[in-house]
């Protein structure tokens, strides 16, 4: 066996391969089929809340287990949300984490 087939596992790559085209194949999908539904009332509310249902979840582990700095921060930048756009609101938020982690807090 040659080095250079001593750091290649043919099956892990194609593993690696084949989730990344599953997972491409499932977005993919989503836009498509998203752009087809035909909804109204409550399942077009449900659907509108799907993307700051998700946010939150990727967000909320970090607000909560992190020190103090970010959770701070984090409630800034959510006060921030209310009144500003979203690039500011993303600027607010770094900039106060920035400032909080440089205080020492």
């Amino acid at each position: 066996m040659t080095a250079a087939h001593a750091f290649i596992h043919w099956d892990t790559l194609a593993a690696i391969f084949g989730m990344a085209l599953i997972t491409y194949l499932c977005r993919v999908s989503g836009i498509a089929l998203a752009g087809r539904l035909k909804l109204g009332g409550r399942a077009l509310a449900a659907f509108e809340a799907i993307p700051p249902a998700v946010l939150t979840a990727v967000i909320a582990p970090t607000v909560l287990v992190t020190g103090p700095a970010e959770t701070i921060a984090s409630l800034v930048a959510i006060a921030a949300a209310t009144r500003l756009p979203m690039l500011a609101t993303v600027g607010l938020g770094v900039a106060a984490v920035v400032a909080l982690r440089a205080s020492g807090l």
